[in-house]
Parts: structure tokens; sequence; C-alpha cells
């Protein structure tokens, strides 16, 4: 038992150390954009070219991670994601195209990392009782590198010089590769065939959006992300100009990550608000969520904006759990667990993209970041209200039903 405890304990580290970075680099992107004169709706297109790979690569990083040892993906996916920090050193800071092209190589590593730090989990643990506390273990490793990254390295990028967040970074990333060699390589699946496993990536992904339960938590899931996306951008602009907080003080992202930690309270209290056989009741803190984003714009002190941040990531959480939950349990019998995932991060990033495009116009013509809150929660409520339409689909063929 100890033996595969060493390896997974390794690989727990190895996530947060990665996903800890993955949400620093923001911050410090933000800190070089501001530094060269770019106003704080640059961020949002440098955003979208870290969604990119998610599009693109979507239908090849599951057979790449496959088709080689796992542990070798993540090693690669480390250095994809080292090389795209150290291009921060060497790059004209002034351009925002080179900007882009550093976080476009850091999502290139992040899309390819993804995949194989679940897909190794059951060649880590021996039976399903243990590959469902790995699982577990890594998703917590995740949300606390998520909530400790924006919060604690936001506050880190905001006290030091970019150059020397930036090697924090790289040293975070390397270090992770480092733990990567305390996981044990095993041999993956050289008969995958890249175009085969491509085509096969569409027809699932046609069959999960033709089955109205599987539609429904695919569009609610991608709504969710790319409102949340679109806010982590806005409201870092927001923040300073609504609170009359320096930009770059610490507290800035203090604040900001008071929405992991509403996440993270409405997903432990999902499964008691939400019976699974009633998922699409999760509607309700979708339009919850809605109403909470298009306040911000009226909020000028302290206390109710961290109020408000909590209560949009309680919402969100109760929201997406139930969907993640039965997307799962419908896909894997479906299509399989990996493929789905693969098929749920697609229209996530597509989506995420998308958002923060039309967040990046609407300020660019308007000069408006509340305006583009509240133009984001509108987007949302489109999205709820198609997820309505779609509950009377289900309904109606007695999956289950929205009381």
């Amino acid at each position: 038992m100890k033996t595969r405890l060493q390896p997974l304990q390794a690989l727990y580290f190895t996530q947060f150390l990665s996903a800890f970075a993955d949400n620093m680099i923001l911050f410090v992107i933000a800190n070089l954009l501001r530094e060269n004169g770019f106003s704080p709706a640059m961020l949002a297109l440098v955003s979208i070219s870290f969604f990119l790979p998610y599009i693109f690569l979507a239908p090849l990083v599951g057979p790449f991670a496959d088709k080689h040892p796992k542990s070798l993906v993540l090693v690669i996916g480390n250095l994809i994601k080292a090389l795209g920090v150290l291009l921060l050193f060497v790059i004209d800071q002034s351009s925002i195209l080179l900007l882009m092209l550093c976080y476009f190589t850091v999502g290139v590593g992040a899309v390819v990392y993804s995949p194989a730090k679940y897909g190794i989990l059951p060649e880590l643990t021996k039976n399903e009782d243990e590959l469902f506390h790995a699982n577990a273990r890594i998703e917590a490793y995740t949300i606390i590198a998520i909530l400790t990254g924006i919060g604690g390295g936001g506050a880190i990028a905001s006290m030091t010089h970019p150059l020397l967040s930036s090697g924090i970074c790289l040293a975070l990333y390397l270090l992770s590769l480092f733990m990567t060699f305390f996981i044990p390589r095993m041999h993956g699946n050289a008969a995958i065939r890249y175009g085969t496993e491509a085509r096969r990536f569409f027809l699932d992904f046609q069959a999960l959006m033709k089955r109205p339960d599987t539609n429904f938590a695919l569009v609610g899931t991608g709504a969710f992300w790319m409102s949340s996306a679109v806010l982590r951008v806005a409201v870092l602009a927001w923040i300073p100009a609504a609170l009359a907080i320096d930009p770059q003080h610490f507290s800035v992202s203090l604040i900001l990550a008071t929405t992991s930690i509403g996440i993270i309270a409405g997903a432990f209290l999902a499964p008691k608000l939400i019976p699974l056989h009633q998922f699409t009741r999760s509607i309700i803190y979708g339009f919850g969520m809605f109403l909470v984003i298009v306040l911000f714009p009226w909020i000028h002190v302290t206390f109710f904006a961290i109020c408000l941040l909590l209560l949009v990531g309680f919402m969100g959480g109760v929201f997406i759990i139930p969907m993640n939950t039965i997307l799962q349990e419908e896909g894997k019998k479906m299509v399989g667990s990996g493929k789905t995932i693969a098929i749920q991060n697609f229209i996530e990033n597509f989506l995420m993209a998308v958002g923060s495009g039309i967040y990046y116009l609407f300020t660019y013509m308007s000069n408006s970041i509340s305006g583009a809150i509240v133009f984001q929660g509108l987007i949302l409520l489109v999205f709820l209200a198609y997820l309505a339409k779609k509950n009377q689909q289900i309904r109606t063929q007695g999956r289950t039903f929205l009381r």
C-alpha cells in the first residue's frame, strides 16, 4: 500500500504546483499589461489565447495521453508551460501579440497536461474504492491550488516585479516537473491512431449533444465557465475602479479569491440542496447567479462587494455540481469518462473564448466595465432561457423534472 501511495502523493503535489502557477501567471501578465500602458480590457484579449489550444487540440490530447506513458505526458505538459513563462523573459513585453503567444504556449501545456492527470489515476490505484478517493483528493488539491493561486499567487505578483513573479511561476512548473519523476512510467497504447480518434471525438460530441440531459449539462457547465472567465477578468478591473483600491495592491487578488471560497461552499452543499434525479433544479441557482451579477455596478463598499462575490460563487457552485455529476455518470455510459471530459473541455473553453471576446469588444466600444459585467449577466440569462426550454424536453421524456 505504501508503494502505491507514494506515486499518488507525488501526483497530488505535481497537480497542486502546476495549477497554482496556472492561476498566478494570469496576474503576472495583468501586471505586465498595466506596466506597458495597456487598458484592463486587453487582459480579456490575452485570456482568449489561453483558451484556443483547448479548442483546437481537444480531439487530439486525449489520444496523445493514452498513446504515451502518462507520467511522460505530464512532464511534456509542464515543459511547455515553463517554455511559455520563459518566453516572457525574452520577448518585447510592449507587444500584445507576443504576450498572447506566451499565454497561448502556457495554454498548450495545460491542455496537454489535463487528460494525463486524470487518466493516470486508474494506473496508480488497485480498485474502484482507491480510484474514488484518488479522484476526490486530486480535485481537492486542484481547488486549493485555484484558491491559493488567485489569492496568494495574485498577492505575490502584485508585490513583486513582473520578472521576479515570472521566475517564481517558472520555478513552480519546474518543481512540478521534478515531482513527476516519482511517478512510475507505464506503457501507453501505441496502436492508437490520431485520425481515427479525432473522427470519433466529433461523433461522441454529436451523441452527447443529441440527448437532452447531457445537452443540458454540457451547455449549463459551459455557460457557467464562460461567465466565470469573463467575471474574473472584469472584476479584476472593476475592484480598483469601484472600491477605490490601488490596482497593484495585493488586496485586489484576495478580494477576487472570495469567489472561489463561495464556489467551494456551493459545491459542498449542492448534494444537499439538489437531488440528483432532479438535477435540472440547479437552474434556479443559475438565475440567482444572474441576479447577483447585475447588482455589481451599484456596489461601492468593499464589505458588500465581498459578500456579492461570495454569493455569486456559492450560486455558481450549486449550479454546476449537479450538472457535472450527471454528465460524468451518463457520459461514462455513452462514450466513456475521458472522452466526456474532453468534449466538456472543448465546449467550456470555446464559450470562454467567445465570452472573453465579447467582453473585450464591449469594453473597447463603450469603455464601461460595469456595463460589460451587466451585459455578461444578460448573456448568461440567454443560456438560462435555453436550459429552461431544454428542461421542458427532459420533463416530457420523464427523465427528471423541475419543481
